[in-house]
């Protein structure tokens, strides 16, 4: 079975259908669903969903595209509900830096950004709990305040850096789960990351509802991503190592259950 690590199912785009969706996952091989919060609000809700759906779970925090307006109170907020027995990780968090040139009006500081981000790792190191790591066009800032928390177990999601720094991501004991931008026919770059990755560090996600995977973005168009299609992240890794997808799939599987401390399917 599938372990979709990263899915937004927070998001209004599932405002139509949540409940049907996710009820169909488990007959669609998909065993396990791990919603991150973006928000205090988002955080909530991806709580209340793992407590209405056995096989998700949750995952509290602060994006850094909402670093703006970040009170004291937002951070004492996310560490309750860190405290949740389905909350599994603090995230996602981070740095952005893909808005600044595009609305640098409403793209909060770097500094803002960094702020809040070693907030979080903090509030990651007192209660227990590895971190899901947003790094957009962030690369060199992001890895420098991560080695600062070596003692943090940790998950670049949608991986978007060099080869050179994934190793480096991989020596400090981190994962690195990439989504269906590897099945876009650019994705060479990520091709050769993953050809040199242990399998044993690597995990799979949607970051549903964004992202969707070839083939189904090219037949119908910008299509709403979801679970549905985590599979075609599994068949783009097993073809880039050349492995059965029944193989990738089970060890991703284990990467995941083991990263966020999951004992049950």
């Amino acid at each position: 079975m599938l372990f979709d690590t990263h899915a937004h199912y927070d998001d209004s785009w599932f405002d139509a259908d949540r409940e049907q969706l996710l009820a169909s996952m488990p007959e669609h091989n998909v065993g396990l669903i791990l919603n991150p919060g973006c928000t205090v609000e988002t955080s909530e809700t991806a709580i209340r969903l793992a407590e209405t759906y056995d096989f998700m779970y949750a995952a509290v925090g602060i994006h850094p595209e909402y670093s703006m307006g970040v009170t004291e109170k937002d951070i004492l907020r996310i560490r309750e509900l860190s405290a949740h027995p389905k909350v599994k990780a603090i995230g996602e968090i981070g740095l952005d830096y893909y808005w600044e040139k595009r609305s640098p009006e409403t793209t909060p500081p770097r500094e803002q950004q960094k702020k809040l981000l070693r907030a979080q790792l903090e509030l990651a190191r007192e209660v227990g709990l590895p971190v899901i790591i947003h790094d957009r066009e962030a690369h060199e800032d992001c890895f420098n305040i991560i080695k600062e928390y070596a003692d943090l177990k940790g998950v670049y999601h949608c991986y978007s850096g060099s080869l050179e720094m994934a190793k480096e991501i991989i020596k400090l004991g981190w994962y690195i789960s990439f989504t269906g931008v590897i099945t876009y026919g650019k994705a060479k770059k990520a091709r050769r990351i993953i050809e040199n990755l242990p399998m044993e560090r690597i995990m799979i996600e949607t970051d549903s509802p964004y992202l969707t995977p070839e083939p189904e973005r090219l037949a119908e168009g910008r299509i709403r991503n979801s679970s549905l299609f985590v599979h075609r992240v599994a068949e783009q890794i097993a073809e880039f190592k050349g492995l059965t997808v029944e193989e990738v799939e089970r060890i991703t599987m284990e990467n995941g259950k083991r990263f966020f401390a999951i004992d049950n399917v």
